[in-house]
């Protein structure tokens, strides 16, 4: 069986039961393949959860990256095609992913599941940031340039979570708030209202 094909039958047990399986060994057993097999492909279920969000992630990446007009883009013009991409793809796994909500709406919970996506992400971001220098659309700041890559993690995970909460038509308002993000961090970035609100906060940290 192929690792597509596990992860698929994954999202199905979810979908049908509202739980994770309570072991390979039941996992496995509908499916006509061995704990051994399993094991080939994936060491436990978390291993399993984090191919499909780094699924997700890749195949949005993809189709971008084959598209000529992204590859033209600005830095902030690709973030905001990538959430775009991003929240629609999410959608043929959102029953999936509703079902699991809770482990998002708390900090930190989710990254277990999130830990390649994760990683991917921040190469994802920085290559963009290396981009948003190139162009000048990114202000380079020494000691806070290093920090962006954190910053646009929890953008994603902020879009993640508003669309988890998203009731409107299309998900209308999650496209609104993906902008609204990402105009304002790149408004942060680039212009000097992130350096004036380092120095009064220099200012404030030095009158104590």
């Amino acid at each position: 069986m192929e690792k597509s094909e596990i992860r698929a039958a994954y999202e199905q047990y979810w979908l049908e039961n509202g739980k994770e399986p309570v072991s390979v060994f039941a996992f496995v057993q509908p499916l006509n393949i061995t704990e051994a097999a399993f094991y080939d492909h994936y060491s436990s279920f978390d291993a399993l959860e984090n191919d499909i969000w780094l699924g997700i992630f890749n195949g949005t990446l993809a189709k971008l990256q084959g598209d000529e007009t992204y590859r033209a883009y600005t830095s902030q013009e690709k973030l905001l095609a990538f959430y775009f991409m991003w929240v629609q793809d999410l959608k043929e796994h959102r029953s999936y992913i509703l079902l699991q909500k809770s482990r998002f709406m708390l900090p930190g919970a989710e990254l277990r599941q999130l830990e390649m996506f994760r990683r991917a992400f921040y190469d994802y971001a920085s290559s963009l940031i290396k981009e948003g220098y190139q162009g000048e659309q990114i202000k380079e700041r020494k000691y806070i340039s290093d920090q962006y890559v954190h910053g646009f993690w929890l953008q994603a995970l902020f879009v993640l979570r508003y669309w988890i909460k998203d009731t409107s038509e299309r998900f209308e308002m999650t496209d609104a708030a993906i902008e609204k993000a990402v105009n304002l961090s790149f408004q942060l970035i680039r212009s000097n209202t992130l350096d004036s609100l380092l120095d009064f906060g220099k200012f404030i940290l030095t009158r104590k």
